[in-house]
């Protein structure tokens, strides 16, 4: 069986409920994933928007995620230690929600989960969302993605 992502807020390919956004109260979604193989040591979940005027905009990586644990829920603390969670590029530690500029479209927010070949990825304190990508996509044995589509 293959590895599913979903959120119990949006569908994959539906809108981001405004909650989530910098329009709203700008918290992380609920998620959940099903279907990791044999193997899986951790979870990375990571969110980018490719349609961002400068390119690739990292919005969340949280990472370090326990292989018995198979979900975060909403409005997860950026203050929280445990799972580690990136820098964002707001720069901001933690999630920074679906922010595009005014007319600019409708944006693809794809969130992504890693199962993860190792117990931790190796990264220092001040990982940046792309570093949490680069070293979870090494590690990776599955991934799952759920987008989300938002503009303003």
């Amino acid at each position: 069986m293959a590895m599913q992502l979903t959120s119990a807020s949006f569908r994959d390919g539906g809108e981001i409920p405004k909650p989530f956004t910098c329009d709203g109260s700008d918290q992380s979604p609920p998620l959940a994933w099903s279907g990791a193989p044999p193997g899986t040591r951790s979870f990375a979940v990571v969110c980018r928007d490719p349609d961002a005027p400068a390119g690739v905009w990292y919005h969340w990586a949280i990472f370090d995620i326990p292989a018995q644990i198979s979900q975060i829920a909403q409005g997860h603390s950026p203050d929280s230690n445990a799972p580690r969670q990136a820098i964002n590029d707001f720069g901001r530690r933690g999630y920074g929600g679906p922010c595009p500029p005014h007319g600019h479209g409708r944006h693809h927010y794809s969130f992504t989960v890693y199962a993860l070949s190792v117990e931790r990825l190796d990264l220092p304190a001040g990982a940046r969302c792309v570093e949490v990508e680069r070293a979870a996509r090494a590690h990776a044995i599955a991934n799952a993605q759920l987008t989300g589509i938002y503009a303003r």
